[in-house]
């Protein structure tokens, strides 16, 4: 079913070779993410020269976790009888919390290797992600996916006549959640900013981001139509990101109660 027809997902054709808008927008976010990462990284009095091998790492696992979990955990039913699809992530189909899974695990094992401290990076790291998020849903945009349920007469008032025209689907305009999701991401971003220039205690950031972006997660989620259900009218994706916020509450109650670090408001 087209979603939005007027938008072509190929941006380039070269031949045989396809160049999509999705990974156009997918290299563009992590890009600027790496180059972000290197400033947040000296604010919080890190190395900024690591962040570069640090990606090199970082990214192939989040990408890695991203379509594991997208494969074998939401999208199962399809890709068991569509195996030839299972590699083809140009198509869309990367899960932030599978990225999420992928990158921690990575981080857990290569940090210490290299004697950095974990909880500082992962600092960095959830203040870029959701400003990473907030560009890659424009990719489920162009790849025609992430749309949700009929939207209300008075919302479809309000929608420019682009993202009406482009939410229609047999007649009927639906929600668009990849928008509500690229904004709630913006809005994030912006307070762990905040957070973050207020010199907050080592992993509050961290925290805020798990609890901030997966509430909002489990709101946008429960109006899609492409959600794998778990259990009644639960869908997989709720589940986990309200299992992460929960974490991400936890976390940030310890990091609240413990010492401040050289680096955080206290040791500045």
């Amino acid at each position: 079913m087209q979603l939005l027809a007027f938008v072509d997902p190929v941006a380039i054709q070269i031949g045989p070779l396809s160049i999509r808008w999705y990974g156009i927008i997918i290299v563009s976010a992590i890009a600027l993410s790496i180059w972000l990462g290197g400033r947040f990284a000296r604010d919080r009095g890190l190395d900024p020269a690591f962040v570069d091998s640090f990606a090199i790492i970082l990214v192939p696992a989040g990408i890695l976790g991203a379509r594991l979990y997208e494969v074998f955990v939401l999208q199962w039913p399809y890709y068991s009888q569509h195996p030839d699809k299972i590699l083809q992530i140009w198509e869309g189909g990367l899960a932030i919390h599978g990225a999420v899974l992928g990158g921690a695990i990575a981080a857990a094992i290569y940090l210490p290797m290299r004697k950095q401290p974990f909880w500082r990076w992962a600092d960095v790291v959830g203040l870029v992600l959701p400003l990473a998020q907030a560009i890659g849903r424009w990719g489920n945009f162009f790849n025609q996916e992430a749309y949700g349920d009929p939207a209300p007469d008075w919302l479809v008032r309000l929608m420019p006549g682009w993202l009406r025209e482009g939410m229609t689907i047999s007649g009927t305009v639906m929600h668009p959640t990849f928008l509500y999701e690229s904004v709630w991401n913006l809005l994030t971003f912006g307070i762990l900013l905040v957070c973050h220039r207020r010199r907050m205690k080592t992993g509050v950031v961290f925290s805020l981001y798990l609890v901030l972006y997966n509430a909002g997660r489990f709101l946008i989620e429960s109006i899609r139509q492409d959600s794998s259900f778990i259990f009644g009218r639960i869908r997989v994706a709720q589940l986990v990101a309200a299992v992460l916020a929960i974490l991400g509450l936890v976390l940030l109650a310890w990091f609240l109660r413990r010492p401040a670090e050289s680096g955080d408001s206290a040791g500045v």
